[in-house]
């Protein structure tokens, strides 16, 4: 297995940068919920959209329990996804790998 970040860099700068303490989260781009699972647990409720087919099962397979009810999975596109929301259905969008 390949760990990312074992410094927790990334982490750490999301909450410098970003206030998510009981707010609604769109993670753009969320890949297999990698790093999902390291703030979800502070947010409201999370809804992560990842286009990609195998990483969303695999986030599925790997979603730590306590986070089932807040967290929600979502294979499709930014675009298409955004297009079936209303507006201020969140209030923190994240896209911490998304335009890698």
């Amino acid at each position: 297995m390949i760990r990312v970040d074992p410094a927790e860099n990334e982490i750490r700068l999301l909450f410098e940068l970003a206030q998510l303490d009981g707010m609604r989260v769109l993670e753009v781009g969320a890949g297999d919920g990698r790093l999902t699972w390291r703030f979800a647990a502070t947010a409201a409720q999370v809804t992560a959209v990842e286009p990609y087919a195998p990483a969303v099962q695999r986030a599925r397979r790997n979603m730590p329990a306590g986070l089932k009810g807040k967290l929600r999975l979502v294979q499709a596109g930014f675009q298409e996804y955004a297009a079936r929301q209303k507006r201020g259905a969140f209030e923190r969008i994240l896209f911490s790998w998304a335009l890698c």
